[in-house]
C-alpha cells in the first residue's frame, strides 16, 4: 500500500496528515509555532520555525506509521495564503520574518494607491481589492525596509514566495521555486485572465520580476523531495491555498456549491466554474484550482477574525482553558443577554474592508457574565459569515441552499445551529473535518493517478446537518442589532 502525505501549513500550526489509497486518514501530527506581534496591527512568523515545525510533523507521521520515503506515493501541500517570505537564493535564509496575511502595516500604502486611482486596474486584472491582506504591499515593504534588500532583488539574488513556495524550496533544497495558480492569484501581481504575472502590476508595486516563482497548476508532479530531513525521491504532486484546498476537500466541484472554513479566520468560497464572476460589493474573484487545462474560478469573502476571537477569550482574558469549553460556557445562558461582540481585532474583511475598524463589545450591563460574552463571540463568527453568504448568493445570481462547513470551530454544534438559523440554509458538516489537508491529498492523488474526481465524489460522507429553527422575527432583530454594532466599530483607529 502506498500513501498520500498532506502538508497543511496553517496560520497557527503546522500539520501533516497521512492518507491511504481509499483517502482515509491513518496518521496525523500537529505542532503550534510562535506568533509575533511586534507592534499593533503587525503579525509575523519566523519562516525557519515554520519549516522546522512542518518538517518535524512530517517526520513524526512517517515514524508513527513506520514508513520510508518509498512508501509515499506523493505529497500535497496546502498553506496559509498571502503570507509573504523573501529569502536569499544563495543561502536559503529569509531576510526578515514572514509577514502574515493578517498584518495591517501596509494599510496606508493601499489607501494612497486607491487615492491615486489604481484600484480599478488591480481589480480588473486580479479580481482582488487593494488591501494590506494580500502579498504585493508586503513584498514592497520588505524591499524598502530591510537594508540592502531592494538592491539584492534587482540583482536577482532574492526569491519571494508565499508559504507553499517556501516549503517546496526547502523540500527540494532550492531546486524548485514554484507556486500554483490558487496562491499566485492572491498576491495582487497575477492576472487571472492571462494566467501570467502582470507587468503593469509589478510596475505599480515596484517589484522586480526576478523575485517571483514559476506558476504551475494545482495538481501535477512538480518534482521530487531532496531534503534529507524528509527523505529523497517523494513526488511533490499538488499545491493549493488553504481555502481552495478546503473547497476541493469538501468536493464543491460544481458551480454554485459553497463551503465555509471556521479557522483562525472564517472563509467562504463558492465555486463559479469556468466563469469569472465580478463582485461590486467587496467579494473577491479568485482562482479555485487548475487541473490539467481546466480552470475553476470562485467568489470568496473572508472574515479575518473567526476562531481567533475564541482564542483571544481563552488566552487574552482567560475565560476558559480549552477552546472547546466555549460551547459549554456559551450554552449555560439562554441568549446573548443583549451583548454584541464585533471582533475586528485586525480590522474588518468582506464586505466592509475597513482596516481601521477595531474590536468592540456593545450592550454590556451589570448582568453581563463571561457566558454572555462567550456566546456573543461565537455568534459574531456566524453574523460575519452570514453577511458574506448573502452577498455570495446575490453576486453570483445563485441562491445558496446548502453550506458545507469545516475547520476546528465547525465541531461546535451551537455555532453550526446558529449559522443555520440566521442564514436560513442547510448547514452540512462532513464526517472528516480536516478538509483542507484532504483537498491537498485529493489533488495529489489525482496527479499521480490514484483516483479520479468521480471516485472521490463517492467517498464524501455527512456527519450531521443543521436546519433553521429560529423564528424569522427573532433573526431579523438579531441581525439589526449586529449591523448597528458593526457600524459603531468602524473607522476607530487613526
Amino acid at each position: 500500500m502506498r500513501y498520500i502525505l498532506a502538508i497543511d501549513q496553517g496560520t497557527s500550526s503546522s500539520r501533516c496528515v497521512l492518507y491511504d489509497r481509499q483517502a482515509n486518514p491513518v496518521a496525523m501530527a500537529q505542532q503550534a509555532f510562535t506568533q509575533h506581534f511586534p507592534y499593533p496591527g503587525w503579525v509575523e512568523h519566523d519562516a525557519e520555525e515554520i519549516w522546522t515545525s512542518q518538517s518535524g510533523v512530517v517526520r513524526q507521521v512517517m515514524q508513527d506509521a513506520q514508513l520510508q520515503p518509498d512508501d509515499i506515493a506523493g505529497i500535497g501541500i496546502t498553506n496559509q495564503r498571502e503570507t509573504t517570505v523573501i529569502w536569499e537564493r544563495s543561502s536559503g535564509k529569509p531576510i526578515y520574518n514572514a509577514i502574515v496575511w493578517q498584518d495591517r502595516r501596509t494599510a496606508e500604502d493601499c489607501i494612497r494607491l486607491k487615492q491615486a486611482g489604481a484600484e480599478a486596474m488591480v481589480k480588473a486584472k486580479t479580481g482582488l481589492l487593494l488591501d494590506a491582506y494580500f502579498s504585493a504591499t508586503k513584498i514592497s515593504w520588505l524591499l524598502d525596509h530591510v537594508e540592502g534588500a531592494r538592491v539584492k532583488a534587482e540583482r536577482g539574488e532574492l526569491a519571494f514566495g508565499t508559504i507553499d513556495s517556501w516549503l517546496v524550496w526547502k523540500l527540494t533544497c532550492g531546486e524548485l521555486h514554484i507556486t500554483d495558480v490558487s496562491n499566485a492569484a492572491r498576491t495582487l501581481l497575477f492576472n487571472i485572465d492571462t494566467m501570467q504575472w502582470d507587468d503593469d502590476l509589478l510596475a505599480l508595486f515596484d517589484i522586480p520580476a526576478s523575485l517571483l516563482p514559476t506558476v504551475k497548476s494545482s495538481s501535477e508532479i512538480y518534482g521530487q523531495t531532496r531534503n534529507p530531513e524528509i527523505g529523497a525521491g517523494i513526488p511533490i504532486a499538488a499545491i493549493a491555498g488553504d481555502q481552495q484546498a478546503g473547497l476541493f476537500g469538501q468536493l464543491c466541484i460544481n458551480a454554485g456549491m459553497a463551503k465555509c472554513t471556521y479557522g483562525t479566520g472564517s472563509f467562504l468560497m463558492m465555486n463559479t466554474g469556468a466563469k469569472r464572476v465580478a463582485s461590486s460589493h467587496g467579494l473577491l474573484t479568485t482562482i479555485a484550482w487548475q487541473i490539467g487545462d481546466q480552470i475553476h474560478y470562485a467568489l470568496e469573502g473572508g472574515v479575518f477574525v473567526g476562531g481567533a476571537v475564541i482564542q483571544w477569550l481563552r488566552d487574552g482574558l482567560g475565560l476558559f482553558e480549552q477552546a472547546a469549553d466555549s460551547e459549554r460556557l456559551a450554552g449555560s445562558v439562554d441568549d446573548n443577554g443583549g451583548v454584541y461582540f464585533v471582533p475586528a481585532l485586525t480590522g474588518l474583511g468582506a464586505p466592509h474592508w475597513d482596516p481601521h475598524a477595531r474590536g468592540a463589545i456593545f450592550g454590556i450591563t451589570r448582568g453581563t457574565t463571561s457566558a454572555h460574552l462567550t456566546r456573543a463571540a461565537l455568534e459574531s463568527i456566524c453574523f460575519q459569515v452570514d453577511e458574506v453568504l448573502q452577498l455570495l448568493s446575490a453576486e453570483s445570481g445563485t441562491p445558496i441552499v446548502q453550506l458545507r462547513i469545516d475547520g476546528g470551530a465547525s465541531a461546535n454544534n451551537m455555532l453550526a445551529q446558529f449559522q443555520a438559523d440566521i442564514s436560513a440554509v442547510e448547514v452540512v458538516r462532513p464526517a472528516n473535518l480536516e478538509t483542507t489537508a484532504l483537498g491537498a491529498a485529493y489533488l495529489a492523488g489525482i496527479a499521480i493517478g490514484l483516483w479520479t474526481i468521480d471516485e472521490l465524489n463517492q467517498k464524501w460522507r455527512i456527519d450531521r446537518s443543521f436546519h433553521e429553527t429560529m423564528p424569522p422575527l427573532e433573526v431579523e432583530l438579531l441581525k439589526r442589532h449586529w449591523l448597528k454594532a458593526v457600524e459603531r466599530a468602524k473607522d476607530w483607529a487613526e
